[in-house]
């Protein structure tokens, strides 16, 4: 998309029907924010995954939501350009309908202009949180809120499998969520979902060939220590800080 422009819930659905790709990384602080959205990606997304790289938890399970808020507020601060989307952490949306609709409200309060929800269980959520006018990403495979029920492996391998991951993604394109994030889902089986719904479906470690891809902004970067199998560094800034630190403290002895 044009980076004059701001990228809103409704272009990035027209880009699936003009066959344009779409962008997406996370950010958690104003200035990676700042960067990301001045290079012209689409989507910003605030992921709970800021509990594994920001705040050293072992998983994203013990993200709250006030530390959503926190993080929201400090992208949102810096985003001109990219549609910001937050994630709704575990715990903020499967208990009650109307909690959820809450949480999402604050969320929109702290600068999100969508949330992102976890598996198809949670369809009345979903559209109540539309209904209250706030748009809904799904996120269908692997859903790390899930870890310690469905552990971490690719999805769709399996003839059952494979057919309820298709419904789940029909029902969360007809409950009104914008778009589908696929994550970890067997590549063939993703491209057969990007062609049975009309809004995007946007993969990570699911194949190249989806309306638009996302990923963690660290792991990009090459700054967290430990990234799945599927994602490609495209530099390695772990080791560039490390020889610039190093060089500093030299400097600092003399």
């Amino acid at each position: 998309m044009a980076k004059e422009e701001k990228v809103t819930i409704r272009k990035i659905q027209a880009a699936k029907s003009k066959h344009q790709k779409v962008s997406a990384l996370t950010a958690y602080d104003y200035l990676l924010a700042g960067l990301l959205d001045e290079c012209g990606i689409d989507i910003i997304l605030i992921g709970d995954s800021l509990g594994n790289v920001m705040l050293g938890y072992r998983n994203t399970l013990p993200v709250t939501m006030t530390e959503m808020v926190i993080h929201t507020q400090a992208v949102s601060r810096a985003v001109k350009h990219a549609l910001v989307v937050a994630d709704m952490p575990f715990g903020s949306y499967q208990s009650d309908p109307q909690l959820a609709v809450s949480n999402a409200v604050d969320l929109v309060k702290a600068g999100a202009e969508a949330v992102k929800i976890e598996g198809a269980e949670y369809l009345e959520a979903i559209r109540k949180i539309n209904k209250a006018g706030i748009p809904v990403m799904g996120h269908l495979g692997f859903t790390p809120q899930s870890v310690n029920k469905i552990g971490t492996r690719v999805w769709g391998l399996g003839t059952r499998e494979r057919g309820r991951l298709l419904k789940d993604a029909k029902a969360l394109e007809k409950a009104g969520c914008f778009a589908i994030v696929l994550e970890m889902v067997e590549p063939k089986l993703a491209q057969k979902i990007k062609k049975a719904v009309k809004i995007p479906v946007i993969g990570i470690g699911s194949g190249e060939n989806l309306d638009g891809q996302i990923l963690v902004t660290y792991d990009l970067l090459g700054l967290y220590p430990h990234p799945p199998k599927f994602v490609k560094p495209y530099i390695d800034l772990s080791s560039q800080i490390r020889r610039a630190v190093k060089s500093f403290i030299a400097d600092s002895l003399r």
